[in-house]
C-alpha cells in the first residue's frame, strides 16, 4: 500500500502585513499561510503564526530574538496588537 502525503490548506490568508505602532513605528513582513516574519524599523525580526477560531476571528502571536512578545486580534478587516509593555499596533493584510 502507498501512503500520499495530504496538503493541509490553511484557512489564514497569506499576504504582505504592515502594522504601525504608537510613535509611527512600523513592522512589516510576509505570511505564507499560518506562519509569518515581520521585521521592524530597527531590523529585527518577528516571527509569528496565526490561527483561524471558530466565530470569524484570527489571533496573531509574534516573538522576536530577544523574547519580547506580540498578541493580537482581527475580525473583520484590520488587525489589532498589543505588546507586554502596553504599546498598540494596529494594521492590515494587502
Amino acid at each position: 500500500m502507498i501512503f500520499r502525503r495530504r496538503r493541509q490548506r490553511s484557512t489564514v490568508p497569506s499576504g504582505f502585513y504592515r502594522f504601525e505602532g504608537g510613535q509611527r513605528q512600523t513592522v512589516y513582513g510576509f505570511g505564507e499561510g499560518d506562519y509569518i516574519r515581520l521585521r521592524d524599523e530597527f531590523g529585527n525580526v518577528w516571527t509569528g503564526h496565526a490561527e483561524r477560531q471558530g466565530d470569524n476571528t484570527t489571533r496573531f502571536s509574534f516573538r522576536d530574538s530577544e523574547g519580547n512578545i506580540i498578541n493580537g486580534i482581527s475580525e473583520g478587516g484590520g488587525i489589532l496588537l498589543r505588546d507586554e509593555h502596553g504599546n498598540t499596533w494596529r494594521g492590515f493584510l494587502d
